[in-house]
């Protein structure tokens, strides 16, 4: 059994169950790329010192890929931490019953909404309760640990806003998870019942059906859960784990080989790690499941981190709170971020020595 890039390797052995026209066209793409990812298929350059020659292939760019959505999650986390002003962060989760991810599931044209709704219940309670406008960075998350479709957010909030009428940032607000999570089970419920009314959302169940389910769940707790004094930080390194990567790691694969796949996974009750199985065929369906739509953003801004609020307001704000805005840090290239991150300079050949560009080799198009 080979654990080197297991995940290249399930996709190559359950090629049949992804690589036709049944799928989205998404997923094939994606798929794809990371069977292709560092290999002659996308091309390569060449190096050489006085005594080596070395070939660099090109890496695929995919967002689902295990090796090139690390370093963009690096890169990421890099330029967020710059941005966001020092101030303190509350973390939120938003979720809702189980019976409506199946609903998102079938619907994913409607998942692109749910981030607005979750900001905009944040932004109504600080509004109706301070009148004042905070910062809010939204992170969709499709999958629970087992791989099973659980479409639920992440935020960060930060705990005081800006008072634009007043031209003052307040501190120390608090933020109510009861407050918060009527409001937002009113806007996914409300949200639902609509693009059902347009036609937009597509259901198994009859019209009175559906509404009998949505005034159910409407009736019931939903589980908001927060973090107070969250730093921005742990954030970051929590939530760039998933955005550029496939929901589970590969380090957590543990047999492949066989029928099924067998990985690692936290059992909530227990706090052990257990090993979860599931058939190939079943797990690269699973996969495919969390695969973002193109175009489709995993991190989405709002409030005073909304594009055009922060043209207006950030210069301001920093102000108010007698900080200085730092510069956006450089991209690393490619050899910088090796040496930052793996102590590897992939441009040295095994005798330490420089390699220079020599030649490149673009692949043939089909």
């Amino acid at each position: 059994m080979s654990l080197i890039k297991p995940m290249t390797q399930i996709l190559i052995d359950g090629r049949d169950v992804w690589d036709h026209s049944g799928t989205r066209p998404c997923v094939r793409e994606n798929f794809r790329k990371i069977i292709e990812c560092g290999t002659p298929a996308l091309g390569w350059l060449t190096y050489a010192s006085e005594t080596e020659i070395k070939r660099v292939y090109h890496r695929c760019k995919s967002r689902f890929c295990p090796s090139c959505g690390y370093r963009a999650t690096l890169q990421w986390q890099r330029e967020q931490w710059t941005q966001l002003p020092d101030v303190s962060y509350s973390g939120l989760v938003f979720t809702m019953p189980g019976v409506l991810w199946h609903i998102f599931k079938e619907n994913r044209h409607l998942l692109h909404d749910l981030p607005t709704l979750g900001a905009e219940a944040v932004s109504q309670w600080m509004e109706d309760k301070f009148k004042a406008t905070p910062l809010i960075l939204v992170v969709q998350h499709t999958f629970g640990r087992h791989l099973n479709f659980n479409a639920h957010l992440h935020m960060l909030v930060s705990a005081g806003g800006l008072a634009e009428s007043q031209g003052r940032w307040i501190g120390g607000l608090y933020l109510n998870p009861v407050g918060l999570m009527k409001l937002w089970k009113h806007g996914v419920i409300t949200y639902l019942r609509r693009a059902f009314a347009r036609g937009l959302l597509k259901s198994d169940l009859r019209s009175l059906e559906l509404e009998e389910l949505l005034s159910e769940k409407y009736e019931v707790d939903w589980h908001v859960d927060m973090e107070k004094n969250i730093s921005k930080r742990h954030f970051l390194g929590y939530a760039a784990r998933y955005i550029r990567r496939p929901p589970i790691a590969q380090h957590r694969l543990q047999e492949i080989d066989g029928p099924t796949i067998k990985f690692l996974t936290k059992d909530t009750q227990t706090k052990e790690i257990v090993l979860d199985e599931l058939s190939r065929e079943i797990f690269i369906r699973t996969l495919a499941d969390h695969v973002p739509d193109q175009y489709q953003h995993s991190i989405r801004y709002y409030g005073l981190l909304a594009p055009r609020a922060k043209s207006r307001a950030f210069t301001l704000l920093f102000k108010l709170l007698g900080q200085k805005r730092r510069p956006r840090p450089r991209r690393l290239s490619y050899a910088e971020m090796m040496m930052k991150y793996f102590k590897k300079n992939p441009f040295l050949d095994s005798r330490g020595q420089p390699m220079q560009l020599i030649g490149q080799c673009f692949p043939t198009a089909a």
